[in-house]
């Protein structure tokens, strides 16, 4: 699901905080951003519409249909597929860019990356 920078910022609100109404969400994206009533209303009727909220009556509570991960690994497989012609390589290799690593970073992505290959390998997760 693909979401607009306007639809991530109820979005992130509603990770956050659990479900609100929207009261609630419009009070916080006025102290934090300076939004007004409408322009809330807006943006988490567009939300709606996409499923990435739930609207329940009464009280207008709102709360997230979909989770910051999925919509993570939605954006990231986007953004390889459009930049990067799908090649993973290749976004990492950019992603790097010359730019060095802390051996505990090295060692985390080096530890993510043994547990992919175990997923794969026989008697692996998959």
């Amino acid at each position: 699901m693909k979401l607009f920078d306007s639809e991530r910022k109820i979005m992130e609100v509603l990770w956050r905080e659990g479900e609100l109404s929207a009261g609630q969400v419009v009070k916080i994206l006025k102290e934090e951003i300076g939004w007004n009533r409408n322009t809330t209303y807006t943006v988490i009727k567009k939300c709606v519409e996409k499923g990435a909220v739930e609207r329940k009556e009464p009280g207008f509570l709102c709360r997230p249909l979909v989770s910051r991960q999925e919509i993570q690994e939605y954006e990231t497989e986007e953004l390889i597929e459009r930049m990067f012609d799908g090649s993973r390589e290749k976004f990492f290799a950019a992603f790097l860019g010359g730019k060095k690593l802390s051996k505990k970073e090295a060692e985390q992505m080096k530890r993510m990356i043994d547990e992919l290959d175990g997923e794969d390998a026989p008697g692996g997760g998959k």
